[in-house]
């Protein structure tokens, strides 16, 4: 009776002893799988674009990433600022782990892809930061959200919105990615990598955005290009009555007077010396920098 009693005992001791481990291991980390975990948002064509939320506190940043990249380009921005923020990425169409199958890869589509994921994380007050091509696209989306958007942050990118660029130098430039998208890829995309970065770094940049889908790759630079050859870069930006900001890089000169041409307003955060992937390879500096540019941002918006 006695040895029954105490496995008895034993066994409840047990029972106790799992049901706490499991308590106290998987609650706290429900809550953190079902903020990590990346979500689906269906963007106007219907194409699925995924996305992952993180982080409480208006303005809510929206990061976009540019040509050939992904969500994981901004890995060294989210932990940073969901500390303070809402921090949204994502995965515009036909890059990581979004949809495929559109006929054109435009700006605009882009914007489309962004507002989508905006309206499902429901923000009300956004800052959209977007890289390289994705600096064309938080300008399309924000025309799509003019009672949301508070300001646009580009990063190494608008160096100059009036750029002119000719039909016969779009093709001359496409031609090279047609021909042999991966060589022309690695070849393009290091001339803007310092050799001064990272070495391991400098390598996966490059391997992974030779390995985009080429259609989708080669769809997104002609028309990201088309709108220098139309106008359309700088004047998507006149109907825009927010402050634009960007963190560039030291690689090119920012024509800051034509910029401001066509912008409500327009200002320029430099890192000099630091190369096309400075959110990457100068992060601590870049986020201070960012930090910097948020500030400005929620100045002028609570003026």
């Amino acid at each position: 009776m006695i040895r029954r009693e105490r496995t008895a005992s034993r066994r409840g001791f047990l029972i106790l002893a799992c049901g706490l481990f499991l308590i106290l291991f998987f609650a706290p980390n429900a809550t953190s799988a079902q903020a990590d975990w990346p979500r689906i948002a269906i963007s106007r064509d219907g194409t699925p674009i995924s996305y992952e939320a993180l982080g409480r506190g208006e303005p809510t940043l929206v990061f976009v990433h540019g040509w050939s990249c992904d969500a994981r380009y901004w890995r060294e921005q989210v932990s940073h600022f969901s500390k303070r923020f809402r921090v949204v990425t994502l995965d515009l169409a036909g890059h990581g782990h979004s949809g495929v199958g559109r006929e054109k890869y435009t700006m605009a589509s882009f914007g489309e892809d962004v507002k989508a994921v905006t309206d499902a994380v429901g923000s009300r007050r956004v800052i959209l930061i977007g890289h390289s091509m994705g600096g064309s696209v938080i300008a399309e989306a924000a025309r799509l959200m003019p009672d949301r958007v508070i300001g646009l942050i580009g990063v190494d990118t608008l160096e100059n919105v009036e750029y002119p660029m000719t039909g016969e130098e779009l093709e001359a430039m496409v031609a090279p990615f047609e021909k042999n998208f991966v060589e022309a890829c690695r070849g393009f995309v290091g001339e803007m990598m310092s050799t001064d970065s990272d070495p391991e770094l400098h390598e996966w940049i490059l391997a992974d955005m030779s390995s985009a889908p080429p259609p989708v790759a080669v769809s997104a630079m002609r028309e990201m290009l088309s709108q220098f050859v139309s106008g359309e870069a700088a004047r998507i930006f006149e109907p825009l009555r927010i402050p634009v900001i960007s963190v560039n890089g030291g690689l090119w000169p920012i024509d800051i007077a034509a910029n401001r041409r066509h912008m409500l307003s327009y200002d320029a955060i430099v890192l000099e010396k630091a190369d096309h992937f400075l959110m990457m390879n100068r992060e601590k500096e870049f986020n201070r920098a960012l930090e910097k540019a948020i500030r400005r941002l929620q100045k002028a918006a609570d003026r």
